[in-house]
């Protein structure tokens, strides 16, 4: 079933190599009650509680392609969720923190994902400001939609830095990649639209 899942999302543009092996590798079942099981290798999203989703396979293998991680690189991600995404991020060599803010989420996946051989530095709190004390990130992925984008990431990049977000309201967002040139120029990148979750917090949708 995962290596069907991988054909699919290789069908619908997904071609770094890196990524197509993790979203191979990654047991996604982990992440359903038994009776749903049937769902874990289908490319579509899926309730986890708490108004939150596991985010459909595709959307995920996007944001990582655009993010463009390397082995060793410091990568925060906003939004853990069912912990699906930072499993992705952990096959992929990267340091990882993570950060949720919904307290239940983020007791589940202290828990679940080092059952499951992965390590990431956990935390609950405010993912809308960052974790300003391990930065500067080579990468940032936000995966909750963004009224705007919060500041505080970008100063969170290290120069040369990418930021993966969805900006936009909070029925759809376009996929937006920021990259940090210097202190003094960003670059902007515009691709597809998706829908995801609302950001949460203070340069979120809770303000």
């Amino acid at each position: 079933m995962r290596k069907s899942l991988v054909r699919i999302i290789k069908q619908k543009g997904i071609d770094n190599q890196a990524v197509l092996k993790a979203i191979g590798k990654v047991p996604r079942h982990y992440f359903f009650d038994e009776i749903f099981v049937e769902h874990a290798y289908q490319d579509k999203a899926f309730p986890i509680g708490e108004g939150q989703t596991i985010s459909q396979p595709y959307t995920v293998a996007f944001q990582t392609q655009l993010l463009g991680v390397a082995p060793g690189d410091r990568v925060l991600e906003i939004g853990t969720g069912s912990g699906y995404q930072a499993c992705i991020l952990c096959e992929l060599g990267v340091k990882l923190y993570t950060i949720e803010f919904q307290r239940k989420l983020y007791s589940e996946a202290k828990v679940m994902l080092p059952q499951m051989g992965y390590q990431p530095m956990l935390f609950h709190g405010d993912g809308s400001l960052g974790l300003p004390q391990f930065a500067p990130y080579d990468a940032i992925i936000v995966t909750a939609g963004a009224p705007s984008i919060p500041s505080a990431l970008v100063k969170q990049l290290k120069d040369g830095g990418r930021l993966i977000i969805p900006v936009g309201d909070n029925r759809s967002q376009k996929m937006v990649k920021l990259t940090k040139v210097n202190e003094k120029q960003i670059k902007k990148e515009e691709f597809d639209r998706f829908s995801f979750v609302p950001l949460l917090g203070a340069e979120g949708w809770d303000k």
